[in-house]
């Protein structure tokens, strides 16, 4: 199991909307993260700087960048890019993260 984390940049006055887009996401991108070795994934958002902090447990990091390269994610993506910042594809400008600290029972 790997740990992953990003950022990624959502446009002022989208909140709301972002988070009523992801509650829920789409059966058929939930279905595909899960068969893709998704353990667990979360989105959290920095309301002072509209930061999105992403958090994934994943099987195996190739599964987790095949997902881009689906039908369904690139649905999402073009579903999606009104509201954040993104690249010229539709799929939003990431940065990942480095992990500095970590501690587990």
């Amino acid at each position: 199991m790997m740990r992953i984390a990003f950022k990624m940049k959502l446009h002022e006055g989208y909140e709301k909307e972002y988070i009523e887009r992801h509650n829920p996401i789409w059966k058929e991108l939930e279905e595909l993260l899960y068969k893709q070795g998704v353990l667990t994934y979360s989105i959290f958002h920095d309301e002072e700087t509209n930061i999105l902090f992403g958090y994934a447990e994943i099987e195996d990091l190739k599964k987790w960048e095949a997902v881009a390269d689906s039908a369904i994610c690139r649905e999402w993506w073009d579903y999606m890019a009104p509201l954040m910042e993104v690249n010229d594809d539709k799929s939003p400008v990431s940065k990942d993260l480095t992990e500095v600290f970590h501690i587990e029972h």
